[in-house]
């Protein structure tokens, strides 16, 4: 079977292409129903669009060599956060937690003991997404990570479109004209990590480190964002990637 693969970066006229085409391409039953489901039309207004926020916690940074222990989702809407429909999972890695994943996720072996492998909660998780625009806090753990995953065990990854906050953040804080002089000037950049783009815009700390609860903050800062930046007809071609 000669599956489509991606380019390294797929521009946004070409997602809905690339997930059509993998429609009648994939294998797996889960895997198929999730790309017959189309995601959203490039210029639907943001407060119409069906978004979900996912997180996830790891055992590094690198999917070729580390693995998946938690995963946490929020489906919301510009306007309401659907928290009697998030998910949460703890998952068990292919191989044995190290002390310093423990010490950052807080996830320990007791947990992962009894869990199911990530197998279990394919189906389920790509319910969940199917449809909606996911929203993460920097999209080069999520996606690869779960590409990675699926594909180790069903033989076929899986690449969808996102909205980045951090990204947006970046526009704001890293790339415009007054960030490169700051940088010029020797300045240390402004934080964009997770906590430290909330508190720009008011809203609390909450413990880092757990997907459910950075899911649900991922959330929460894009609803900020859009509020402080944007508006609500802005299209969806603005913001995702």
């Amino acid at each position: 079977m000669t599956l489509i693969r991606p380019r390294r970066k797929i521009t946004q006229a070409d997602w809905a292409l690339y997930m059509q085409k993998r429609a009648p391409l994939a294998q797996d039953p889960a895997i198929r129903r999730f790309f017959e489901t189309p995601p959203p039309s490039l210029d639907m207004p943001i407060a119409e669009v069906p978004m979900v926020a996912l997180d996830m916690e790891t055992t590094g940074l690198d999917e070729r060599r580390h693995a998946i222990v938690s995963i946490g989702l929020v489906p919301f809407t510009l306007g309401r956060i659907k928290l009697a429909e998030r998910r949460y999972w703890v998952v068990k890695p292919p191989r044995p937690l190290n002390e310093a994943s423990i010490t950052f996720h807080h996830i320990t072996h007791s947990e992962i003991a009894n869990a199911p492998d990530l197998d279990a909660i394919i189906d389920p998780l790509l319910e969940a997404l199917a449809g909606r625009i996911v929203v993460v806090h920097f999209r080069h753990i999520e996606r690869p990570f779960l590409d990675a995953a699926i594909k180790s065990r069903r033989g076929e990854g899986v690449m969808f479109p996102m909205i980045d906050t951090m990204s947006l953040e970046a526009r704001l804080h890293r790339q415009k004209l007054w960030a490169r002089f700051r940088r010029w000037l020797g300045r240390p950049p402004v934080s964009i990590r997770l906590d430290a783009s909330r508190r720009r815009y008011g809203l609390p700390s909450y413990q880092g480190h757990h997907a459910l609860i950075d899911a649900m903050a991922t959330a929460e800062l894009l609803q900020a964002q859009i509020a402080t930046h944007y508006e609500p007809s802005t299209p969806l071609r603005a913001l995702w990637t």
